[in-house]
């Protein structure tokens, strides 16, 4: 019979389940076109990635270091092979140290719970990642506030009303401004793909004696020279107090790195909890985490960007949906606004049917009423998929408006139903090899590309 928990727990799930939101682990077919995942440069799959992989694998045939780190960092976790590539992480990315984290969430958490002194400040961009607000239920700050997301005008409302109160309680002498304020930012949201105002952002917070924390986990590997962030594309590495890059998405591996001064992973290594009680990340993911910087390093990345760059502009050109559904992103993370869960779930259900990976993003997650099908673009898309997906998503709507009925429309809508459609292609493409991302750019009209934007 089950117990007074078991019984608990299931109602829980069924509320959860009544409101659209019930969420579960499923096994996506090999068969499907790939726009969810974070693989933006397709190294998941890629063989020049498992070349290099391999090769470092093989240039230790003693096992030494072993396989599995062993332990703690701090323990017998450690290793000069961990060192070093802390080391060539730091020069990559122009910063003076570099600590490596089991995975961005833990980095978040490491940081936001143990470098905030008592009483200081945190104010934080409103769509911040949840890691970030799991570091800020431990952390000392004393005040811990939230600013509308990339409003300014918000954020100079809150750094000066610190100030002032900083002025007006504190006997402030010599060069101190007061508490600490900690700002922290995504470069590129991961839920709405648009990018944070960031030489506006540090030229705010340079006058306000503020530090910025910038979470670059979905512009590494996409952004910068030869991938290497946001921040860096913008000039502003050594404006910026730390960074996060993680190794989980456009990289294909595991974990995460903070960049940024000496004394700064020092003091992580001494009091981030997550760091010091976690058994370190094994061998064998450290020579993937290399291998993929290597090949930044060599620059054999660039060219998947500019296939990235040119889907972006296919899709956001070609698309014909109402202005205000489509977010306003120039990142590969695009997103079509539905209110309400039942109807993304809707939409991304009709989407996988038809064989395209598309995932509803839904309250809590992101904002009631602003919820979204979520759509990755990658190196390793071709065109027909995305010609496939913008007819599916507009029949689906154009169906929508027409009727209430509840039967849904065929998951390969007949062409004459797709007549809005700019390309004409099968609906039934494929998932392509990662041999194939090679034609996406050549299958692009020289108008198209000649409209590509430099930078994304």
């Amino acid at each position: 019979m089950p117990s007074q928990i078991e019984h608990q727990l299931k109602a829980q799930l069924e509320s959860r389940k009544a409101r659209s939101l019930l969420r579960s682990l499923v096994v996506i077919p090999e068969s499907s076109a790939d726009f969810s995942s974070n693989d933006f440069l397709g190294l998941a799959r890629n063989p020049a990635l498992g070349s290099h992989f391999l090769k470092e694998l093989a240039s230790f045939p003693k096992h030494t270091p072993p396989l599995g780190s062993t332990g703690s960092r701090l323990l017998d976790g450690n290793s000069r092979y961990a060192e070093d590539l802390e080391t060539l992480i730091a020069d990559f990315h122009h910063a003076e140290a570099a600590l490596i984290f089991n995975s961005g969430f833990d980095a978040n958490v490491g940081f936001f719970s143990s470098v905030p002194q008592p009483g200081d400040v945190i104010l934080y961009d409103e769509y911040i990642h949840a890691s970030v607000h799991d570091g800020m239920k431990v952390t000392r700050a004393g005040v811990k506030k939230a600013f509308l997301h990339n409003d300014l005008d918000h954020l100079a409302q809150l750094l000066q009303a610190v100030r002032r109160e900083d002025r007006e309680r504190y006997d402030l002498s010599g060069s101190s401004m007061g508490r600490n304020i900690f700002v922290a930012v995504e470069s590129v949201y991961s839920m709405d793909g648009d990018t944070a105002p960031l030489r506006d952002i540090v030229d705010l917070l340079e006058s306000h004696g503020a530090h910025l924390i910038v979470d670059e986990a979905h512009a590494t590997g996409v952004y910068g020279v030869n991938g290497r962030g946001l921040v860096n594309e913008l000039g502003l590495e050594h404006r910026v107090f730390a960074r996060l890059h993680t190794f989980s998405k456009a990289l294909a591996s595991n974990g995460a790195a903070l960049v940024g001064p000496k004394v700064l992973k020092e003091y992580l290594i001494n009091y981030a909890r997550p760091l010091i009680y976690s058994t370190f990340t094994s061998f064998s993911n450290l020579a993937s985490v290399k291998s993929a910087y290597q090949m930044l390093i060599a620059g054999e990345t660039v060219v998947l960007v500019e296939k990235i760059r040119g889907l972006i502009h296919y899709f956001r050109s070609n698309i014909q949906i109402p202005e205000h559904m489509l977010l306003p992103s120039t990142s590969p993370i695009q997103g079509i606004v539905m209110e309400g869960n039942a109807r993304v779930n809707a939409l991304s259900q009709q989407l996988i049917k038809a064989g395209l990976n598309v995932k509803p993003i839904r309250f809590p997650t992101v904002p009631k009423g602003k919820e979204r099908v979520r759509i990755c673009l990658h190196s390793h898309n071709t065109q027909e998929q995305v010609d496939q997906l913008i007819r599916i998503v507009q029949a689906w709507l154009r169906h929508e408006k027409q009727s209430t009925a509840t039967a849904p429309i065929p998951a390969n809508p007949a062409s004459s139903e797709l007549s809005t459609t700019p390309t004409a292609s099968t609906l039934s493409s494929p998932s392509p090899s990662p041999s194939s991302s090679s034609s996406i750019l050549s299958t692009l009209s020289v108008s198209t590309l000649s409209a590509i934007p430099a930078k994304l």
